[in-house]
């Protein structure tokens, strides 16, 4: 290994005559400008488009509600990034070098993603959302409930939560996850430069030495992770309805993160094949790879999410099975099959195809469509937690409805920009790494 590293000339040991030559130039290429202008353009339009429903207080409840859902998207990507990017440090895997970059690039989009949670944690505007901010001790819910604002159950389990669900603790929860995932980002992007200008780049012992270091901040990177991962998603998304719980609920957040960064990760790579320095590095082979590893994902995710609703619906508890049925009865039921057709079905079936997996321009679409899935489940798993919605899609005549479009369009095409402008500040090859030299083989090497 110690002989091979040594042969690697400037940019990582190509001098070998019989691998591919990486590009002069391993920047961003140009083109990432124009993108970057059409994320904010499409911002702007649909900021714009949003302005109306502001004017109604049925659509000032739904751009807040639909404001959590782009939040909590965004979180997915920069956090869930975050967490692929530890795992690959701890698993090693050539894969890890196509996408190290674009990870890079997503987690240091958490200050903008921190940024736009500040709004809810105003106790007028979590009021809207939360019941727990809305009445926030003991007394103020017991008159809500005396008012016939909330149920019984309502209020007796806001009381057993209230030492974990009240706004106070909130903000105390918001800064410790954000100051851990700061901390976890900054360390990892600072490493990733330093390996690539460590003057003993491609010795063994340099290897060694960066493989240590990123695998014991990674290991334990993980499981505080996701712990705090677990507390943001009880906090922020199943607090909305105080009365449910349930125990695989961070599980699912976790690999419905690793689903949605992996599609944005692969359409971001093969995007960006069309230019170099990726035209070169990124091979069929390596692309095969990336779509079975989302093949993996979207199995995983179908397996808890459907383990959970089995075990939840086969014992007809009536402390569980109402989440269910608010969001089947009423409408909904369309909803629930758009998400599973979407979010399960077309790309456990797409992804079974070699011939797809290998496509970009297929994988582009797919990718894409896998985002949206996101969305579809995103608006699922937070409008029925409203009264108004619990069992009841009220769409037709009800244009605030349109926030949960223009409203995430919005926030996400600003986090894209952002996140544009990460993946130029930095080369998109990572030169000091052993699998650069395997992916720079020619193609009919495998």
């Amino acid at each position: 290994m110690s002989s091979q590293h040594e042969q690697h000339g400037e940019h990582g040991a190509h001098a070998h005559s019989g691998l591919r030559a990486l590009p002069s130039s391993l920047n961003a290429p140009d083109v990432l400008v124009a993108w970057r202008r059409r994320a904010l353009l499409v911002a702007a339009l649909f900021a714009l488009l949003t302005l109306p429903f502001a004017y109604s207080n049925e659509g000032r409840n739904h751009i807040l509600r639909a404001y959590l859902m782009g939040y909590m998207t965004a979180f997915n990507f920069a956090g869930g990034a975050l967490a692929l990017l530890m795992l690959q440090y701890v698993s090693g895997g050539k894969w890890g070098l196509l996408l190290r970059r674009p990870l890079e690039a997503m987690t240091r989009t958490l200050p903008l993603v921190a940024l736009l949670f500040v709004p809810i944690l105003v106790p007028r505007i979590g009021g809207f959302l939360y019941q727990w901010v809305r009445y926030p001790d003991a007394a103020s819910t017991n008159q809500a409930y005396a008012n016939h604002l909330i149920t019984h159950e309502q209020a007796l389990t806001a009381g057993f939560k209230r030492p974990i669900l009240n706004p106070h603790a909130m903000i105390v929860e918001y800064c410790i996850i954000y100051a851990v995932l700061f901390t976890l980002m900054f360390l990892l992007n600072r490493w990733s430069l330093e390996r690539d200008a460590d003057p003993a780049s491609g010795t063994r012992a340099s290897y060694e030495r960066w493989r240590t270091r990123f695998e014991n901040l990674s290991g334990p990177g993980i499981l505080v992770y996701v712990i705090l991962m677990t507390m943001g998603a009880i906090v922020w998304i199943k607090s909305l309805d105080v009365t449910w719980y349930s125990s695989i609920w961070g599980l699912q957040f976790l690999v419905a993160q690793g689903y949605a960064v992996l599609a944005l990760g692969i359409l971001s790579v093969v995007l960006l094949s069309r230019h170099e320095p990726m035209k070169t590095l990124l091979r069929t082979t390596e692309q095969h790879d990336l779509g079975k590893l989302a093949f993996a994902f979207v199995m995983l995710s179908i397996y808890l999410c459907f383990a959970e609703f089995l075990i939840i619906w086969s014992g007809n508890l009536p402390d569980e099975i109402p989440w269910y049925l608010n969001r089947i009865h009423g409408g909904w039921w369309t909803i629930c099959t758009l998400d599973f057709v979407c979010h399960w079905l077309v790309p456990f079936c797409l992804l079974l195809s070699r011939d797809l997996k290998r496509s970009k321009r297929k994988m582009i679409w797919l990718t894409c469509f896998m985002i949206f899935a996101r969305l579809v489940d995103m608006f699922w798993l937070i409008e029925p937690n409203f009264s108004d919605s619990a069992g009841n899609l009220h769409i037709a005549g009800n244009l605030g409805m349109l926030a949960y479009i223009t409203v995430p369009i919005t926030l996400l095409a600003l986090w894209s920009a952002y996140y544009i402008t990460q993946l130029m500040r930095r080369p998109l090859v990572a030169t000091n790494d052993p699998h650069l030299e395997e992916i720079m083989e020619p193609e009919h090497a495998y």
